[in-house]
């Protein structure tokens, strides 16, 4: 049974000096670290409170400071760690902060998205568990960390029917493979990569297969596995990249 035991190095302290130079190099000048993060925060800010605005919700002052600081300092984060040292490297808080593409934000939307999908169905808390049925492809390590309970979930049946639920699957128990690479090359853009693919995997997925509205109670039950799974697997994800994902944004 394959083990995931990290060395006692931070996959955020991997290769995050070369960066650092290079984001100064980039803005021309020497730029306060503070400074750079205070400005992520802002543009995070404006950018919820503008979406906000346009979906019509009504958030606390509360909840947008704290989403803002979050989603503003994570993308800052992501957006160092995503990148190998040897690549070219160009700064723009733009990018960083864009809802698409390889960004920190759009993989912390993507677990709102899941968590909200199970909150409609009004099965999320009963469907956590049954993401046992594919854990047992993970290690034990990986699953104390994530929460889940040690459930007989033999008799719970996966169906596998559309060409997305197979493609998610498969992604999902890469998992593995994926931390033993990170262990031993310590370059945290290969979770990173990793888990963009997942979420663009999720959203075809989630765009193809009706969670509330499918067919029988099976199906219904095996998507929020699959869902719930790719939850887990993203909040593990950015746990180790030193992002906490947000339960709702």
């Amino acid at each position: 049974m394959f083990s995931f035991r990290p060395r006692k190095v931070s996959v955020r302290d991997a290769e995050c000096g070369a960066h650092r130079f290079l984001w100064c190099c980039a803005l021309g000048a020497t730029v306060k670290l503070k400074d750079l993060l205070d400005e992520a925060v802002s543009r995070a800010e404006e950018d919820i409170v503008a979406r906000l605005k346009a979906e019509d919700r009504e958030e606390s002052e509360e909840f947008i400071r704290s989403s803002s600081r979050k989603v503003g300092l994570s993308a800052v984060i992501y957006a160092d760690l995503k990148t190998t040292r040897t690549s070219n490297y160009r700064f723009s808080f733009d990018k960083m902060l864009a809802l698409q593409g390889n960004t920190a934000p759009y993989m912390l939307y993507a677990y709102a998205r899941i968590q909200a999908s199970g909150s409609r169905t009004g099965e999320g808390a009963q469907i956590t568990n049954l993401t046992m049925v594919f854990m047992r492809t993970i290690p034990q390590g990986i699953n104390r960390k994530v929460g889940s309970e040690d459930l007989d979930l033999a008799s719970v049946e996966i169906v596998l029917d559309d060409v997305s639920e197979k493609s998610l699957a498969r992604h999902l128990i890469r998992l593995p493979r994926i931390l033993a690479e990170l262990e031993i090359e310590l370059k945290p853009h290969i979770l990173c990569d990793y888990i963009f693919e997942l979420s663009q995997k999720f959203n075809q997925f989630y765009e193809r297969c009706s969670i509330a509205n499918a067919d029988s109670e099976e199906l219904k039950r095996s998507r929020l596995v699959l869902a719930q799974l790719t939850a887990r697997v993203l909040k593990l994800s950015l746990h180790l990249l030193d992002i906490k994902p947000l339960e709702r944004l």
